[in-house]
């Protein structure tokens, strides 16, 4: 999937806290529901709890590139917001990438491709 549109909107980002499922871990959280839509729609939450601006400007720019790593194995179709953790400052985007592929497949949002985790 290549399409990408943002969340912006207050109502928005409250319909999928409401009605989305959540996947935690340590150094994210991560809310998807599905849309009728058909494109991905990503939003990113950091609180004043990760620190000043520039860590939490550093914890949504990790989020954003752990994301375009894995965007296009991603179904359409789905809205998903990220909200940035104390560890998250702390983490490097390949290693959010791990942690993110792994609540994604247990979402559904990505197919499970054995032949990815093959070791030949």
């Amino acid at each position: 999937m290549t399409d990408t549109v943002t969340l912006k909107s207050n109502s928005e980002f409250r319909r999928i806290y409401a009605r989305g499922k959540v996947y935690t871990n340590p150094a994210l959280v991560v809310y998807v529901m599905k849309n009728r839509a058909g494109i991905c729609r990503i939003g990113i939450t950091t609180s004043k709890k990760i620190g000043n601006a520039v860590e939490r400007n550093r914890s949504k720019r990790v989020i954003r590139a752990a994301f375009s790593a894995l965007r296009n194995e991603i179904e359409g179709g789905y809205d998903i917001i990220f909200v940035a953790r104390g560890k998250t400052k702390y983490t490097k985007s390949t290693e959010l990438c791990g942690i993110m592929r792994k609540q994604f497949l247990s979402a559904g949002v990505i197919k499970n491709d054995s032949s990815f985790y093959k070791a030949d």
